[in-house]
């Protein structure tokens, strides 16, 4: 039977899988998974204890670092993503910023 974390434990092994399977900081590796949990990423991970195995934190740490340089949170939600591409509206573009005033 295979052992079950709760949310807490499970975020931290995922973690912890992310510098050592990738070698990447500590401080790297915490703030992609907050980035994963603050797209919702493991929203179920909370809600369904069942999902909380070692199995599935090695495959969510693989997923979150591929995703760890992604902008928009559905990238982590690859079922939603092609609809709200098909949604999306045209990238904002920033106003031209005024040009810098030199003393004379």
């Amino acid at each position: 039977m295979t052992k079950q974390m709760t949310y807490e434990e499970y975020l931290d092994e995922v973690t912890t899988l992310i510098t050592e399977k990738f070698k990447v900081a500590d401080e790297a590796a915490i703030k992609y998974v907050m980035r994963a949990q603050a797209a919702d990423f493991f929203s179920l991970h909370d809600d369904q204890p069942e999902l909380r195995t070692q199995e599935n934190a090695e495959l969510d740490a693989v997923t979150v670092f591929e995703q760890r340089n992604k902008s928009r949170p559905e990238a982590f939600h690859s079922k939603d993503a092609k609809e709200q591409r098909k949604t999306a509206k045209p990238g904002f573009k920033a106003p031209a910023k005024p040009p810098i005033k030199t003393p004379k």
